[in-house]
């Protein structure tokens, strides 16, 4: 088969379009013959660049997030037929604490590639009505949104969820799932075009924290009373403190990204006299990954999809997600020629 290999760590000249040989699945797992994998800034580029925040062991072919269908059976699997179209689970069996982590495409061999094999268990059905774009830009975001708000962050209906880089892939993924869990949204980003994308996707109300002020905005969207829950994923040491006292007592931050380098300053006086809640997670649950499907089915995910490349455009696809000029998801299709 084809697939995207990396050999050495570099910029993005040094993923190769290769020859290799076609995985054969073991039990309990599935071969999927892969229509879509997205480019990501965290889980492809810096892993390529050789500066993401785990050991990378090369050669490896990159892509977490692979959709497709399952093209032939492991041993022992009965959940999963020939012909089911599926997403994949980025974290591999054994990946159940903060020092076992192992994922697709980071510490095994991901979906950058015609075929890719995956444990049955972790897979996903994709409704009939779902294309493999929108499944696999909703499976890589919405699941881990789902699992930051609803499992984490508690989202009550009513309660107001401040959204930090609301255009990009998880934040467009956090104001849909916030809207969908029943609270009122502010779409926060950094420009009035961004901004406009977050209402567009059903936020109540929006903030340029680049032109205007982030705490004063959000109190007045929220009638002086603040938003109960922040979902952070930028980290950038000016904005987190003026997203963080916008936060109510019994508050909650959120957050899973630290694009914007991720030290930031922290009010502790705020915290404890507030009663205030910061947590970091990452990862997704079987039934986010489910409900993420079920709103894509129902027409209440929208899809943010810059374009679509051939395997062989990986290098590019590379540089325009680095560029951060980009509106949506780039997604690489190993079927286009």
């Amino acid at each position: 088969m084809k697939a995207i290999v990396i050999r050495e760590f570099g910029p993005p000249g040094v993923m190769k379009l290769e020859e290799v040989p076609t995985p054969e699945p073991g039990p309990g797992e599935v071969l999927i013959k892969v229509y879509a994998v997205s480019v990501n800034q965290t889980l492809d580029t810096k892993v390529r660049a050789g500066k993401y925040a785990r050991p990378v062991t090369l050669p490896l072919v990159p892509g977490v997030d692979p959709v497709g269908e399952v093209v032939k059976l492991g041993g022992g699997v009965t959940n999963r037929k020939v012909g089911d179209r599926v997403t994949v689970g980025l974290r591999l069996r054994g990946s159940t604490g903060s020092e076992t982590i192992r994922l697709m495409g980071v510490h095994a061999w991901g979906g950058y590639a015609e075929y890719v094999k995956a444990i049955a268990d972790t897979t996903t059905l994709i409704p009939d009505s779902v294309d493999y774009p929108t499944a696999c830009v909703v499976a890589r975001h919405a699941p881990t949104a789902f699992h930051l708000l609803q499992d984490h962050a508690k989202v009550q209906p009513g309660e107001w969820v401040l959204v930090m880089g609301a255009a990009g892939g998880l934040g467009s993924a956090g104001v849909q799932v916030a809207k969908y869990l029943g609270a009122k949204v502010i779409a926060a980003a950094g420009s009035d075009e961004r901004v406009k994308v977050g209402v567009d996707l059903g936020a109540d109300g929006g903030v340029n924290y680049r032109t205007q002020d982030l705490t004063i905005e959000a109190l007045r969207i929220t009638e002086g009373k603040g938003v109960n829950v922040v979902f952070e994923n930028i980290g950038d040491p000016d904005l987190f403190p003026k997203a963080f006292n916008t936060l109510v007592r019994y508050g909650r931050l959120v957050t899973a990204g630290g694009h914007a380098g991720g030290i930031v300053p922290l009010d502790v006086n705020r915290l404890y006299l507030n009663h205030i809640t910061v947590m970091g997670r990452t990862g997704e649950t079987a039934e986010g990954a489910r409900l993420s499907m079920q709103m894509a089915a129902e027409g209440k995910f929208k899809a943010l999809i810059d374009r679509i490349m051939p395997l062989s455009q990986a290098a590019k696809s590379h540089e325009l997600v680095e560029s951060r000029s980009l509106l949506g998801k780039i997604l690489l299709d190993p079927t286009q020629v």
